[in-house]
């Protein structure tokens, strides 16, 4: 049976992966920033998860204005990265789990949540950038991928305890896949940020940080709220919050705080990363590190 051995938070801006591109990690700038995290690859490295379940928005290469689904599961076997306009360079192509991925949308479908089902999808910076950020030290990326595209851009856009809710179901349709699968989650979006308006360059360190001592110990605070409350806190692009909620639908009702870095601006973004594991899953993690 499929399991997830934990999840993970992490922004996906733009920035972040022309840094990686120009090398600018040890810039002052930059360092306390990537220096979050070195925790979390060496995390990943422990765990070795097979599959990464990436909850991302997409900023319109496969998905635009005049045609954007809630929620956008991609159920084929590779996924291609292509030129989205933010001067990124392009990185090599993702393996994809069709049948894991067809799986998991039928079981969300058997539990009122309703996904698009995507047999084609490019994948823009949103998803791109995370991946870079845990696996750009190895020579291919070590692990299957299954996107998941959640709109945080074109309004009416899902609410917090639906993001929460799809991630319990999620974690339902994860663990009665059949075949012995390590799979971790990734959550991603920015903190507090909104890149127009009157408000534009907007950042809440008190509000970031409420809300990452909520993604783990009290996920019913930023589930209850509404999104304008959100948006009023975190800023317009700041909603993008609510797919660290997915992520930590997934998990179980008490975790482990395996890591926590939050840094700021980025760009002009609060930055934050958690990585969190189910208990007993830590706990049979363990087990299986020492009959190693």
């Amino acid at each position: 049976m499929a399991r997830i051995v934990g999840g993970v938070t992490t922004s996906h801006i733009p920035a972040i992966g022309n840094a990686m591109t120009a090398k600018l990690e040890g810039t002052p700038y930059w360092k306390r920033f990537f220096d979050g995290y070195e925790p979390v690859k060496a995390w990943l490295a422990e765990v070795d998860p097979d599959v990464a379940i990436v909850v991302y928005n997409d900023h319109g290469l496969n998905f635009f204005l005049n045609n954007i689904p809630t929620f956008a599961l991609g159920c084929a076997d590779r996924y291609d990265n292509a030129d989205e306009g933010w001067g990124l360079q392009t990185l090599a192509s993702f393996e994809g789990d069709a049948q894991l991925s067809w799986h998991i949308a039928e079981a969300l479908i058997e539990q009122q949540i309703d996904i698009a089902t995507c047999q084609e999808m490019l994948v823009d910076h949103g998803f791109v950038v995370p991946m870079a950020l845990m696996w750009r030290h190895l020579p291919r990326w070590p692990v299957k991928v299954v996107p998941l595209a959640v709109n945080t851009v074109q309004h009416p856009i899902p609410t917090a305890r639906r993001c929460y809710a799809l991630g319990k179901a999620l974690r339902s349709a994860i663990e009665s896949y059949p075949e012995d699968l390590k799979v971790v989650i990734f959550g991603t979006g920015g903190m507090s940020h909104q890149l127009q308006g009157e408000r534009a360059g907007v950042i809440n360190v008190d509000y970031d940080l409420m809300t990452m001592d909520s993604v783990i110990d009290d996920p019913e605070w930023l589930a209850s709220q509404t999104i304008s409350e959100i948006i009023e806190n975190a800023g317009t692009e700041g909603v993008e919050v609510i797919m660290w909620l997915v992520m930590r639908g997934a998990l179980d009702d008490d975790v482990n705080v395996v890591h926590k870095h939050y840094h700021t601006p980025i760009s002009n973004t609060g930055a934050g990363v958690l990585v969190l594991e189910n208990r007993l899953s830590a706990l049979r993690l363990g087990s299986d590190r020492r009959r190693a």
